[in-house]
């Protein structure tokens, strides 16, 4: 690391200044002459049919411009009233069919808000209602009622290609991986564990709400502003929906924010986007806090496991995975491709077997949330790694170290995993916790124990990233990228990864913001892929400016090009700074002039080689992994069932970090976030209905519920084809909270509980359970 200047510094935000003084802008503060909002009437069922809207009454109140249904939409010419970024199966508004409580029906546009929600109480719809389907194992079932008659397939990934439409059943997607005999190991096992662990749908609670405004500019091209994290994905999607090509299509992105995955692909934009055609007029819709909880969710899910231990090792495990993804599939089959593969967790099993199921439920769509997935996952296995050591009177540490995948050791999947601390982490988190020494309770009414958990997420393989740098003849650098800066950073990462290229200081580089007009194509910002596929890509583009640089410098010095470097705005001859020239003499030698521009451009292309249908096997399935480990000491009220976290450590393998200080941050972010999610978050439904679907009822960590003691802990093994060696931190802290609370609470109590989140109720039922059962054999409770 001391070889560079800018990388691996811990530099402030680029964005710092702006945020804090509130003047950044975001499309909620945007205005227009002539702008019109939206108001959305959406179901009261699950689902139901829909048998007659009148509207007339909304549409002569004063004020109100437009009152549209599905089958307005559908009526227009060229439209295709289905979007999806896996199957084309959400209608822009409901037609027949409404598939979940919330879904939208009627959109009205006013001359303002207010104006807006008072004439949908003037619309009259008459459903009928219909059996639904809420609970995702009964959903999976063969005789379940249908949420989707049919589906269609939207191929709009490389990744997503081979998804096919079901054959009647509400398994929209199902993923397999075989590997060796997991039959013969569980008839050979010494000891066979099985568990079934759940975790619920929840909300992403980001800070600004969805909200998206579009207008028709002086040549008629759709213009929208968008708190997305897809700019790209969603132009396209317009272009697929509304036969518009796509280059009469613009979209902007200012400042997220937050997003933790609820606003990737096409959410708002659809609607707004029809309205704003039908009126003519610029229209803004944003939701609501309510209606957040009725657009996008986490998936709740449940994981069945079955394990084999021969000889004090695993031997074999069966994994069967069922993802809740509401009545739209969304992303749901990536999600279930992607994390299921993981499913059996990073140790050396011989014999797997995984069977992970996107299911259809009726209940508000799920989608992509902070790790994909792969924390419900690492729930299950890493906790049922605690029962299995404690089970066989081994250390939970050393049963983990023991088999955990070394570098160069072949996942599941038949992929050798490369620049993988996992163990170290593991073995970090453990010194850090200090897990040789018991916890010492204070109060015998309040028991203290230490859990641990480790885990890996595999980043999204194929993707695509490209990006344009602009060298000015003063030396300063402009980023074109559609990455967006959602609060992660990922502005100052680029800056400091061009800096270092070109040998620039970090206050030269300016980012520009999404606009699909004029910043290239990126596949989406999530999934902790912009460091490495954003970072190589800018890093490309900003070394083909600076070899067209070497270049000139080395005929004006007579020098070899390989003997140069960059530096302080200069490019001189190694070891003898005094012989080389600044950036804008380059320029003057090169064009005569200090007017002009150096432009690189660059594609960060990773590829993979397909997982096979059958066997789930591939030689790379994945360009890098996450690995992820997480301490903690909690303390266990007996008496009211609540769990208190006195310390946690978060521990990621980041690869080279190319801003120390974001990286904890983000480690801590991320941890937070599912904190709150293994204490208190979860969606409650009744018969389908939300009965928690605001912030008066749904809890979230706040600042008193973070433990005293909480720190993060970077490990850096560096990847050979990352930007400085960089992979990604985005989503790491979030893998292993879950378990490690849980196998601290079993340390602590000597409870185990299945089903998040951890709350008082729960606890105290297990604890009750644990008193009876010891009464019946005789022991003293």
């Amino acid at each position: 690391m001391s070889s560079y200047s800018v990388v691996g510094q811990p530099v402030y935000r680029k964005d710092a200044a702006q945020k804090v003084t509130g003047e950044v802008l975001h499309v909620g503060n945007i205005t227009m002459p002539g702008l019109l909002h939206l108001a959305v009437l959406r179901s009261p069922y699950p689902h139901a049919r829909i048998i007659r809207i009148d509207k007339s009454k909304a549409e002569a109140l004063d004020g109100v411009v437009a009152v549209v249904t599905g089958a307005d939409i559908a009526a227009m010419p060229g439209v295709d009233p289905y979007f999806g970024p896996s199957f084309r199966d959400q209608p822009i508004l409901a037609i027949d069919r409404v598939l979940h409580v919330g879904d939208p029906v009627v959109a009205i546009a006013a001359t303002d808000r207010r104006r807006a929600e008072d004439a949908l109480q003037l619309v009259d719809v008459e459903y009928d209602p219909l059996p639904a389907v809420i609970d995702v194992l009964e959903a999976a079932r063969p005789d379940s009622p249908l949420v989707h008659e049919k589906l269609r397939p939207a191929k709009a990934f490389a990744d997503l290609a081979h998804i096919e439409a079901n054959q009647r059943s509400n398994i929209c997607y199902h993923f397999k991986l075989r590997k060796g005999n997991v039959e013969k190991a569980f008839a050979e096992a010494d000891r066979i564990f099985e568990d079934t662990f759940s975790s619920p749908p929840a909300q992403h609670v980001p800070m600004e709400p969805h909200v998206t405004l579009v207008y028709l500019d002086e040549n008629r091209r759709i213009n929208v502003w968008s708190a997305t994290q897809t700019p790209s994905y969603v132009r396209t999607e317009l272009s697929n929906t509304f036969g518009v090509p796509m280059n009469r299509i613009r979209v902007r992105v200012p400042y997220l924010g937050g997003g933790y995955g609820a606003k990737l692909y096409a959410k708002l934009e659809p609607l707004v986007t029809a309205m704003a055609l039908i009126t003519r007029r610029p229209v803004r819709y944003a939701l609501t806090r309510e209606e957040e909880f009725q657009t996008i969710t986490k998936h709740g899910v449940v994981v069945k496991l079955k394990t084999a231990v021969k000889d004090g090792l695993i031997s074999g495990r069966r994994c069967e995975v069922y993802f809740d993804t509401g009545a739209y599939a969304e992303i749901g089959p990536r999600i279930v491709h992607k994390s299921g593969y993981t499913s059996a967790g990073p140790y050396r099993i011989p014999n797997v077997w995984i069977d992970s199921y996107c299911v259809y439920t009726n209940k508000p769509p799920a989608g992509a949330f902070r790790g994909f997935g792969v924390p419900q996952l690492i729930w299950a296995y890493d906790s049922q790694m605690d029962i299995i050591a404690r089970a066989l009177k081994v250390d939970p540490l050393e049963f983990r170290l023991r088999q955990a995948l070394d570098e160069g050791e072949e996942f599941a999947t038949g992929t050798a995993v490369r620049s993988f601390g996992l163990k170290e982490s593991i073995k970090q988190a453990a010194q850090a916790i200090q897990w040789s020494e018991p916890a010492q309770p204070r109060d015998p009414a309040r028991p203290r124990g230490k859990g641990i958990a480790s885990g890996v997420k595999a980043v999204l393989t194929p993707s695509i990233s490209g990006a344009i740098v602009i060298l000015n003849a003063d030396g300063t650098a402009t980023v074109l990228s559609s990455t967006v800066e959602m609060g992660q950073g990922s502005e100052t990462m680029m800056a400091q990864v061009v800096a270092e290229e070109l040998g620039i200081s970090f206050d030269q580089v300016h980012i520009v913001q999404p606009d699909t007009d004029i910043t290239p194509y990126d596949t989406i910002t999530a999934g902790s892929r912009s460091t490495y596929h954003m970072g190589n890509a800018v890093r490309m583009a900003a070394s083909k400016i600076k070899a067209e640089l070497f270049a000139v410098v080395a005929a004006k010095l007579e020098v070899n090009k390989n003997d140069l470097v960059a530096g302080n705005g200069r490019i001189f001859v190694q070891g003898s700074e005094e012989r080389g020239l600044t950036i804008s003499q380059a320029f003057l030698a090169k064009f005569g002039s200090l007017g002009t521009t150096l432009t690189g451009e660059a594609i960060c292309q990773p590829t993979a080689i397909p997982l096979d249908p059958e066997t789930g096997q591939s030689a790379k399935c994945t360009e890098y992994w996450f690995p992820s480990a997480t301490a903690a000491e909690v303390e266990v009220d007996t008496e009211t069932g609540q769990v208190k976290i006195l310390s946690l450590f978060s521990v990621g393998d980041t690869g080279t970090a190319i801003n120390p200080r974001h990286c904890e941050q983000q480690l801590l972010g991320s941890a937070i976030t599912h904190m709150g999610l293994t204490l208190f978050e979860e969606m409650v439904f009744e018969e389908g209905r939300l009965i928690n679907g605001s912030m008066l009822d749904y809890q979230i960590a706040s600042i008193k519920d973070l433990p005293k003691n909480l720190k993060p802990i970077v490990v850096q093994v560096p990847h050979e084809a990352g930007p400085f060696g960089a992979k990604g931190v985005g989503e790491t802290g979030t893998l292993t909270v879950s378990a490690a609370i849980a196998n601290a609470v079993e340390d602590a109590v000597g409870i185990r509980i299945r089903e998040l989140p951890l709350t008082p109720e729960r606890v105290l039922r297990q604890l009750a359970k644990r008193g009876g059962a010891e009464r019946a054999e005789g022991k003293e409770v």
